[in-house]
């Protein structure tokens, strides 16, 4: 994402996991993680998407460290896709591997990643060690299995002409969880034109639920 960004691997149930960390800027300490997701990988999605990087942008902004990842058998990520199985799993390594004792966690996802953030966050919340926020932008309701409920204050956007995800399907998920969904007039699903939008609202979000 920038100079500073910093590459790693590190070990995944199915091999080596791809990672690029970025930092707040020096001298500001960091209020704590941000673990994001890309979108689905036989489809194209990446660590590097436009969406996932605006949102570690957008975390940064916040002064999270945020730590994005390629799923098994994208880029130099080992392994092969598992139909959103081990996605789950291999979210969880990284997240065993780059959280601190006691740090603020907050989970986020982009369509597919979405997906695997809901199911990440269900999974955390069994163990009771839940995640601070939840952040879900553009939720594949459609085509994976989201969890069926998530907590009360997850952000969830999605545009209004998503061709991808019908926003149908995300309210038609969300009703029944009294859940608010942010939609974005005239946006699609991979927000085109209005990154910078998406970016502040995400991060004014956190002014009513603080990290």
């Amino acid at each position: 994402m920038n100079a500073q960004t910093e590459k790693l691997l590190i070990a995944g149930p199915a091999g080596a996991i791809e990672c690029a960390l970025d930092r707040p800027a020096d001298g500001l300490a960091s209020r704590g993680l941000a673990l994001i997701c890309h979108p689905n990988p036989t489809q194209g999605g990446t660590l590097d998407n436009k969406v996932v990087q605006t949102l570690a942008r957008a975390f940064l902004q916040l002064g999270l460290r945020t730590v994005r990842f390629n799923f098994r058998g994208v880029g130099r990520s080992e392994g092969s896709w598992d139909e959103g199985r081990g996605e789950i799993d291999d979210a969880a390594a990284v997240l065993a591997a780059q959280q601190g004792a006691d740090e603020p966690l907050v989970l986020a996802g982009f369509s597919f990643g979405g997906y695997v953030a809901s199911r990440l966050a269900q999974r955390r919340d069994a163990a009771g060690a839940p995640a601070r926020r939840l952040v879900l932008v553009g939720p594949a309701t459609s085509r994976f299995d989201v969890a069926p409920t998530v907590p009360a204050d997850t952000l969830v956007i999605h545009g209004e002409v998503d061709d991808v995800v019908p926003l149908a399907s995300v309210l038609d998920w969300a009703r029944p969880q009294s859940l608010p969904v942010v939609v974005v007039p005239g946006v699609g699903h991979f927000f085109h034109g209005q990154l910078p939008l998406l970016k502040n609202l995400v991060a004014s979000s956190f002014t009513a639920f603080p990290i």
